[in-house]
């Protein structure tokens, strides 16, 4: 799992894709925690990726830098520890400052099941975590 999270960091910005009914959405994504041993994402629960995250938790990510690739398929999980988003805002001043005091608009979620495809120099390796 902290070599998937070395890669979400070293390839920046990445993609996620939900499920709203039969059509799939998605859209980039920039922030992502590690907390007590699980990869964290955070949106917000009023926009549609968090309504459709709880609808549904079944998520793809992607991330490509040059020729790499990451790709991982997991269950996006709501936690709702108040002292993870906490912890979560302490280690990132710039989410703190962006989220001020509204704690209840933010939607947590960490990766279950995570199956990840890494895709380097011509070869690939899956870790599940």
């Amino acid at each position: 799992m902290e070599e998937v999270f070395g890669l979400l960091d070293q390839f920046g910005p990445y993609f996620i894709a939900t499920v709203e009914g039969d059509q799939p959405r998605v859209r980039p994504f920039g922030s992502h925690f590690m907390h007590d041993g699980r990869i964290y994402i955070q949106t917000q629960k009023d926009k549609n990726v968090g309504k459709q995250l709880i609808a549904n938790p079944k998520i793809e990510m992607c991330a490509m830098k040059e020729r790499d690739v990451l790709r991982i398929q997991a269950l996006a999980i709501a936690e709702d520890r108040p002292e993870v988003l906490q912890a979560i805002l302490e280690a990132n001043p710039a989410m703190r400052e962006r989220v001020g005091s509204d704690l209840d608009s933010q939607l947590i979620l960490y990766l279950k099941d995570a199956v990840a495809t890494i895709s380097q120099a011509g070869e690939t390796k899956v870790i599940e975590f």
